[in-house]
């Protein structure tokens, strides 16, 4: 028998559905200590509260030792939900170096090394 046409199917594979985070939390960048980039992870959960209004207001910010600001990696309104972002430090120095996440109702800070 043949056949023309669009095939529909109505089965699905779960691996594409991403539950939403119950808490935030950011993960340790990976790898650590790292040259020259690593990526990092954080989860932003669901927040009723806030539905309708654009998303949560994120910032995830770079530091240096000395605590100066080296780099803003995220600085606008996020959903819930998983993400990751990678740092490219190919124009810095060795050391250790500080990832901060600001978000209304979270603040963590965590440490990695850049190694040259």
């Amino acid at each position: 028998m043949k056949f023309s046409g669009y095939f529909l199917s109505t089965s699905f594979s779960e691996s594409y559905l991403t539950p939403i985070p119950d808490n935030f939390l950011l993960y340790q960048n990976y790898p650590n200590p790292f040259n020259p980039t690593t990526k990092i992870k954080f989860d932003i959960p669901n927040f009723p509260l806030m539905k309708g209004v654009g998303g949560m207001a994120v910032r995830l910010t770079i530091y240096d030792l000395l605590g100066r600001k080296v780099a803003i990696l995220v600085n606008q309104k996020m959903q819930p939900g998983e993400y990751e972002f990678a740092w490219d430090g190919t124009n810095y120095p060795s050391g250790v170096y500080f990832y901060h996440l600001t978000t209304n109702d979270y603040t963590v800070t965590k440490k990695m090394v850049l190694i040259k």
